[in-house]
């Protein structure tokens, strides 16, 4: 991916060395302003004081995945990523930005799936700034970052709620996208990938879909995944019932399987061993009334027999 983003090879002193040479033009200052009223004296303490104003400007601390974009008169000089306590030119523009993870839960939004059903989809987000470049250059960030007032942390905290906003808009975008390739759901008979069945697949083809939304602004994905799904309230009664029919269809096909096979298993074994010779007739009536039993929702009620085995 192409960018434009490096790290910053300007002058980078230790802050505390600058601040020692602080202390010590301080106490020229002071020196300069007793020794008396030469004009000389005068200027060079004038001079001293200019500098111990412009000084402590350039002092910056740096926390862990936190970064500084050095900009010198809207030249981009590139970007502070050392930790520490630092002292760079003072006439820098220096814009914080955090680069830690961040989390963004989408609540559940309507589209329609693939079938043209409309269903309920929400998502989970993990995401960071991984381009410091494109996330302050690219998107515009203006109308929350122009206060000149404000300071660094409220500006790089501003200019965070901007990239949340970008980021949401853009999942919003994204989850209709990836909602409308699948259906919520297929028949027991289809094998295609679904919303309710995709899983890993699907929450990788969302991942892959903000990626690309989102490397215009810098930031990188670490982790997307749905985390709510339904059919949308004016058909999940609707769709409810079709899944009971279906289920209940499946359970149906299961006990007549089993039910057949063991009536198939009774009749060997009686032929096998013996035990009694059963013309086709009583075959027949024998199949019923296992079959009668094995899948019958209730329980079975014997009826006894007390006459002859033809009556």
């Amino acid at each position: 991916m192409n960018t434009k983003d490096f790290d910053f090879k300007g002058v980078k002193i230790s802050g505390f060395l600058m601040l020692l040479l602080l202390f010590l033009l301080c106490a020229g200052v002071i020196a300069t302003s007793f020794t008396g009223n030469k004009g000389l004296l005068v200027f060079i303490s004038m001079i001293l004081l200019i500098i111990l104003i412009i000084v402590p400007i350039g002092f910056v601390v740096n926390e862990p995945n936190n970064a500084r974009v050095m900009i010198f008169f809207g030249k981009y000089c590139g970007t502070l990523r050392d930790n520490g306590f630092f002292w760079v030119n003072p006439f820098y523009l220096r814009r914080k930005i955090t680069l830690r993870a961040r989390n963004l839960e989408s609540p559940p939004i309507k589209v329609n799936d693939k079938s043209g059903n409309p269903i309920m989809i929400g998502m989970v987000l993990v995401w960071k700034v991984s381009d410091t470049y494109k996330a302050v250059f690219e998107i515009d960030t203006s109308s929350l970052t122009s206060s000149s007032s404000a300071t660094s942390t409220a500006r790089m905290s501003a200019l965070m709620k901007s990239f949340e906003k970008f980021v949401n808009v853009q999942c919003d975008a994204a989850l209709r996208e990836v909602a409308g390739q699948y259906a919520y759901d297929n028949d027991a008979q289809s094998e295609d990938t679904t919303l309710r069945s995709g899983g890993q697949s699907v929450n990788t083809h969302l991942e892959r879909t903000l990626n690309e939304r989102l490397a215009i602004a810098g930031i990188e994905v670490v982790e997307a995944r749905i985390n709510n799904l339904a059919y949308a309230p004016e058909i999940a009664a609707v769709m409810l019932r079709r899944q009971q029919a279906a289920a209940i269809i499946t359970a149906r096909e299961k006990i007549v399987e089993g039910a057949v096979s063991m009536v198939q298993m009774a009749l060997a074994k009686l032929s096998k061993e013996q035990i009694v010779e059963l013309d086709e007739d009583k075959k027949a009536a024998m199949v019923s009334n296992l079959l009668v039993v094995l899948c019958s929702e209730d329980t079975a009620k014997p009826v006894l027999n007390t006459g002859t085995l033809h009556n």
